[in-house]
């Protein structure tokens, strides 16, 4: 049976626009906690668009990305524009 993979996540932010020191304060922390705190149920946990735009966790998808996981993988909560509103 053939099973979709979720879109690939996209930046709503440019890297450049990422403050340095939260970079620095969750580069600290451990490839697997990271993931970990991205699940979703976790408080900031990875949520994005249907699209795939990520809305929140910018930060740590950076830094996993920079160490080479494959983030497009990782599961995720679907915020519809609709859910915004609210």
């Amino acid at each position: 049976m053939f099973r979709m993979l979720p879109p690939k996540l996209r930046s709503l932010h440019q890297p450049s626009s990422l403050s340095h020191a939260k970079l620095n304060e969750l580069d600290r922390l451990t490839t697997e906690t990271l993931v970990r705190s991205l699940q979703p149920g976790e408080k900031g946990s990875l949520k994005v668009r249907p699209d795939g735009t990520v809305l929140d966790g910018h930060h740590r998808i950076h830094i996993l990305r920079l160490r080479g996981v494959d983030v497009d993988i990782l599961s995720r909560e679907i915020v519809e524009q609709s859910d915004l509103a609210e």
